[in-house]
């Protein structure tokens, strides 16, 4: 049976692009610019690029990009974006826990939770990460989101979602956050690129800055900075607090 956001992605594409938390993507790759000291000759892989958006900005910049993501549809509609728009990009679909490249790339970048964190289990989110080390070269870089284990500690996942519901737009409702095991089990309501609106049973795993330190440290990254993540407005100057609903990680094998 295939999991939530296999079915989430199944036919979700162009309706995904409306999305609000999709929306701050030149901001975003401003930050990822100055993380590489805007040196165009880095290759860079985005890990669960959804259609594109990461890529397709960083391309249009200078940049050489590989976009890989697990849904046939993302990587179609990747695809038609950046035709219409006359960019050659490499987007493959691969499994971001088992990727085929190694040791290829400067910088490894997974925004807006690009599979890493979205996994039933923590052995799989790991392997996201150790699957993007293997990937990058020596002195490579990873730069990524990840929901912040902070957050719900001091606030109410479920009136957080609510408080952003949109019509027209997916809705979290039947939010239950696990202490034990920092996962919010919720119902998703969408509906997909045919107009049919679905439900599917969706579990996030959040982290604590302290794990994903650990984690990051045991594959041998030296740097860790940890932020607030900011929708468009990611900085170095955005210290995380608990009212990020996000974190932002950068770090430096």
């Amino acid at each position: 049976m295939k999991q939530w956001y296999e079915q989430l992605f199944e036919n979700y594409a162009h309706k995904y692009d409306q999305e609000p938390f999709v929306q701050g993507t030149v901001g975003e790759c401003d930050f990822i610019e100055t993380e590489i000291n805007r040196d165009k000759s880095k290759r860079i892989i985005d890990i669960g690029c959804g259609t594109g958006r990461h890529a397709i900005e960083l391309t249009k910049r200078g940049y050489k990009v590989t976009g890989i993501d697990f849904s046939v549809s993302q990587i179609n509609r990747a695809k038609e974006k950046a035709k219409e728009q006359g960019l050659t990009i490499d987007f493959q679909m691969q499994d971001a826990r088992n990727l085929t490249f190694k040791e290829e790339f400067d910088l490894a970048i997974m925004i807006c939770e690009g599979g890493f964190s979205l996994m039933e289990t923590d052995e799989m989110n790991f392997a996201i990460l150790k699957s993007a080390t293997r990937a990058l070269k020596d002195k490579g870089k990873l730069i990524f989101t990840a929901l912040n284990g902070l957050f719900p500690l001091l606030h109410s996942v479920k009136d957080f979602y609510e408080s952003k519901a949109k019509e027209g737009q997916s809705q979290c409702k039947d939010c239950s956050f696990d202490l034990m095991t920092f996962r919010d089990h919720n119902t998703v309501v969408f509906e997909d690129d045919s107009g049919n609106k679905k439900e599917l049973k969706c579990n996030e795993r959040y982290y604590l800055p302290s794990e994903i330190t650990w984690l990051l440290k045991s594959l041998g990254y030296k740097q860790i900075d940890i932020f607030g993540a900011k929708l468009g407005a990611f900085s170095r100057e955005e210290k995380l607090t608990s009212e990020h609903f996000e974190m932002l990680v950068s770090a430096q094998r």
